[in-house]
């Protein structure tokens, strides 16, 4: 087995970080009195419930690039990517809580980042495929 020690950390930090985001739904649920399965009902519930799924479905995407990168082009590479999307989107759950209004350059930044990761990935399986 190929040891991928950078991309493992992120992907366990992705986890924590949509671990977290999880927490705070429940915290806005009880601080706002929002009973389950109800999603709305509360701006504030709303913000956290929207972080949350929105890192859920970052992350479904962002995870097979980060790996696929890894293992075509390399560790070093897909790790250093890694910790600006966990950046970018650490920063955008500080800010679409606080403002909506104020995620999209954070929301740009992660994008941009899987968007290299996917590239990169394609780029790595097609060299394969081709030789």
């Amino acid at each position: 087995m190929t040891a991928l020690p950078l991309t493992s950390l992120i992907t366990l930090f992705v986890v924590l970080l949509m671990f977290a985001t999880a927490l705070n739904v429940g915290r806005a649920r009880g601080l706002y009195g929002i009973k389950a399965p109800a999603v709305t009902g509360h701006e504030m519930f709303d913000r956290a419930f929207r972080v949350q799924m929105n890192t859920l479905e970052s992350a479904a995407v962002m995870l097979p690039a980060l790996w696929l990168y890894a293992g075509f082009i390399g560790d070093r590479g897909a790790g250093m990517m890694g910790v600006v999307w966990l950046v970018a989107r650490i920063w955008y759950a500080i800010a679409y809580q606080r403002d909506p209004k104020t995620r999209s350059a954070a929301f740009g930044i992660a994008v941009l980042v899987f968007v290299g990761l996917w590239l990169g990935a394609f780029w790595g399986v097609l060299r394969v495929l081709l030789r």
